[in-house]
């Protein structure tokens, strides 16, 4: 018979193995749950003292906002867009060359509140644009300079909005026409 004596040394062995691996595993996961539950709940911290400030500030304060973002060097935001969906249709006086124009458009802006603000009052800016799309004529957009300056006045326009809402339109930095089909 062989001696008992061998195997039970060798599993008393790697059992002490098997339990130091097994407590380090627990540890380092530990370790990383703590720091994982740390910074979710520091960020949600920060997120809950924006959200706790009122929506409605003085231009003072907006300014020495900017004024202070400058000063800290932060990179830019990413660009956001906005859909103006569906796109717009309105049509020509009759006997144009053309019947209808379409257009699919899109805001872009930086500021995660900004795109709040717009898809809020999405029914404003969609009438405005419209109501000025349909005042153009052909002539006026068929060209590449007709249809830069129709974009630059559907900028204007959104800008005007956000202002008259009590926004920050230096926040909208463009309007995309993303289609354009006369036919």
């Amino acid at each position: 018979m062989s001696d008992p004596t061998p195997a039970s040394d060798a599993s008393p062995k790697s059992n002490k193995k098997l339990l130091l691996v097994i407590i380090a595993a627990v540890v380092l996961l530990g370790g990383g749950g703590d720091g994982a539950w740390f910074f979710r709940h520091k960020a949600a911290d920060e997120s809950s003292e924006e959200d706790g400030k009122s929506g409605k500030h003085e231009k003072g304060d907006k300014e020495k906002g900017k004024k202070e973002k400058k000063k800290e060097g932060e990179g830019k935001l990413p660009a956001q867009f906005i859909a103006l969906d569906p796109p717009f249709v309105v049509n020509f006086e009759p006997g144009s060359t053309a019947r209808f124009l379409q257009i699919t458009a899109q805001v872009m802006t930086r500021d995660p509140h900004m795109k709040e603000f717009l898809e809020m009052n999405n029914p404003i800016i969609r009438n405005d644009l419209l109501l000025m799309f349909g005042n153009k004529h052909v002539e006026d957009v068929a060209t590449q300079e007709g249809k830069e300056a129709l974009r630059a006045a559907a900028l204007t326009a959104v800008r005007k909005i956000v202002e008259s809402e009590e926004g920050d339109p230096e926040e909208v930095e463009a309007v995309y026409f993303t289609s354009f089909v006369m036919q």
